[in-house]
């Protein structure tokens, strides 16, 4: 039974920090590697980092270069996010999963981390 548990979000103000975290449970979660995807209001979900097994090799799309971070902790079997310099575009509800994510409807999903990013 995997599980997915995101948390960390909330309101924020342009410029401020926010640090997301996903427990993950059910799988060999130091086996794989992990990802971040958000999805903001009425569009598709957006690839925002990757990261492998190891923790040692990190990807981000180039709307987060250089202001967020990805890091793992596999002994407490969690997955996070630092996310610095917030602006107004990163709204959206972000959720971990595998690298590469997979959405179909054998593939469990968490319920996400609301980040509201205001002025």
């Amino acid at each position: 039974q995997v599980q997915l548990e995101e948390s960390g979000g909330g309101p924020v103000q342009v410029g401020g920090s926010l640090k997301l975290s996903c427990v993950a449970s059910g799988f060999t979660f130091g086996n794989f590697d992990m990802s971040w995807v958000r999805q903001a209001p009425g569009k598709g979900p957006e690839w925002v980092s990757g990261i492998n097994s190891d923790g040692d090799r990190t990807k981000y799309a180039e709307s987060v270069k250089g202001r967020f971070t990805i890091s793992r902790d596999n002994a407490k079997r969690t997955l996070y996010l630092q996310m610095d310099s917030l602006k107004s575009d990163d709204t959206a509800v972000y959720y971990c999963a595998t690298d590469p994510p997979v959405i179909a409807p054998n593939v469990p999903w968490g319920q996400g981390s609301q980040v509201t990013v205001s002025s």
